[in-house]
């Protein structure tokens, strides 16, 4: 059996942690190593904006020694994987801060995104839970995680993704608040019911919290409760009973941090941020109609170690797309899209897509990034139907979906963009600002998705099915029936001359 030895280091807002792991061919790991260096960066961050110079130095220091336990195990540079998350994420110098990091450690740092952390959460959940707790995948759930920068939240229904956002509200932040406030013991609950009110209006308009049934909780904070008052589930997910937990953190929450640190033997760093964690996880479960929380065993650097493993597994390929089309179908249904419009536009996408491979050269993720864009591809008649293309632009690229890229979405939101009306100019700012690849991307998908809108010109699905037969100078769309095609003859007319410009073949409507 092929093995490799690696390693995940990850800097967050309190700490450095290392994974050092083996990962098979097969799809198996198996973590051999593990070491934390507490190093407060979030506290630099979320108060200045930027990493100080102490910290980096600190930051830095760390990784020396972490390069020196990694030498002992012979580790090859290309296994070794440093991402950071929030904190960096937020810091106004971390370009010059990843320079130093590869100029003095040899380490190349990658910054990973909210919804990429949520998407390695979400493979950790998965991991953990196994099918062991049915309820998760037969009800309204959420997963939570609150950390020290940022809170990260995803809402499924039966299993499919709802929404996933990655909120700026993390214990140290709470903290900073609390310490401008009238003392934690009063300021923490006013503060934090006003933020999780505001939250949960938004978070309600995508799912009723009070009929979610299972709260899947992450993080150590809720991992220490777990131990102390829940039950295995089994060897990598605890349960806690839901008023367990409400009376563990009723006790815990005139704790001072020198008395958490002597309670339970914590560093001074995760001492600081239990409390509020706890806090903000009680207010969360309060508003949900869940009876237990579970607590899976894993973190974010135990999802990048499945992904690494997992590698080209289809099924879990297929199951993560489903996820991101399912999250994509609800944040159209939050602006009250045309969803038979949409679905069979979308369709129509997909067979010219299969049809035309050799043709556009795109493969199975640029797949995806167009079925998501022609779900979405009229989403700003929610503002306005005039120029609505530029309004679903706008609401695709300040929005999240599960599992794509922030560079993802910003190709998709010009995608969207250019469905209708002219075809991009250098004047069009948002267009030219991608890499040139990308340019050329967004122009193959949206000629496609120029053509499948045309053919439902009136938003009747009158065509259902179409055949794509590829000729010496044309593209001929076959439709399955005999249709009066008016509407779609004048569409292909109007729309058809983009696919031509990028593929040089005449689209034909049979």
């Amino acid at each position: 059996m092929d093995v490799t030895l690696t390693a995940i280091i990850e800097i967050g807002s309190m700490g450095i942690r290392l994974h050092i792991a083996e990962v098979n061919l097969n799809g198996g790991w198996q973590v051999l190593d593990r070491a934390v260096r507490p190093v407060s960066l979030g506290r630099d961050v979320f108060t200045s904006g930027v990493l100080s110079r102490e910290s980096m130095l600190e930051c830095l220091s760390v990784l020396h020694n972490y390069r020196e336990l990694l030498s002992g195990w012979s580790i090859e540079d290309k296994n070794i994987h440093l991402i950071a998350t929030s904190a960096l994420r937020a810091a106004r110098n971390r370009d010059v801060f990843i320079d130093r990091v590869k100029q003095e450690t040899g380490f190349s740092l990658i910054i990973i995104e909210g919804i990429e952390e949520n998407r390695l959460m979400y493979l950790a959940v998965r991991f953990a839970l196994k099918q062991d707790l049915p309820l998760f995948w037969r009800a309204n759930s959420m997963i939570i995680e609150i950390g020290g920068g940022s809170t990260e939240i995803m809402l499924l229904r039966r299993g499919q993704m709802v929404a996933a956002h990655s909120l700026k509200m993390g214990t140290i932040i709470i903290d900073q608040h609390s310490r401008h406030g009238f003392g934690p013991g009063i300021f923490y609950e006013r503060y934090l019911n006003e933020s999780i009110r505001n939250t949960l209006g938004m978070l309600n308009m995508e799912m009723d919290f009070a009929h979610v049934r299972t709260v899947v909780a992450a993080g150590a904070d809720v991992r220490l409760t777990a131990e102390r008052v829940g039950k295995e589930l089994n060897e990598n997910c605890r349960i806690i009973e839901r008023e367990d937990f409400i009376k563990f953190v009723e006790k815990l929450r005139n704790f001072s941090i020198e008395d958490c640190i002597r309670q339970f033997g914590i560093s001074y760093a995760d001492a600081e941020g239990l409390i509020p964690g706890l806090l903000v996880l009680k207010l969360f479960l309060e508003r949900t109609g869940a009876a237990k929380v579970a607590v899976p065993q894993v973190t974010i650097r135990d999802g990048y170690l499945i992904d690494l493993a997992s590698g080209v597994d289809k099924s879990l390929q297929d199951e993560f797309f489903t996820q991101i089309i399912a999250s994509a179908v609800n944040l159209g249904r939050k602006y009250h899209f045309d969803d038979a419009h949409a679905r069979n536009v979308a369709n129509n996408c997909m067979t010219i897509f299969d049809a035309l491979l050799k043709e556009h050269g795109m493969n199975r993720r640029h797949r995806i990034i167009l079925e998501t864009a022609a779900i979405l591809h009229d989403i700003g008649t929610y503002i306005k139907t005039s120029g609505h293309q530029k309004h679903s632009q706008y609401i695709v690229a300040n929005s999240e979906i599960f599992g794509l890229h922030q560079d993802e979405i910003g190709i998709i939101a010009n995608v969207v963009s250019c469905h209708r009306g002219d075809p991009p100019s250098q004047s069009d700012l948002e267009f030219m600002s991608l890499q040139r690849e990308e340019r050329v991307l967004v122009l193959k998908m949206a000629s496609i998705l120029r053509v499948a809108d045309a053919l439902d010109r009136g938003h009747t699905q009158q065509i259902k099915n179409i055949t794509v037969e590829r000729r010496l100078e044309t593209v001929v769309l076959h439709v399955d029936k005999v249709y009066d095609l008016s509407l779609e003859l004048m569409g292909i007319e109007e729309k058809g001359g983009m696919f031509q410009d990028v593929f040089g073949y005449k689209v034909i409507l049979s």
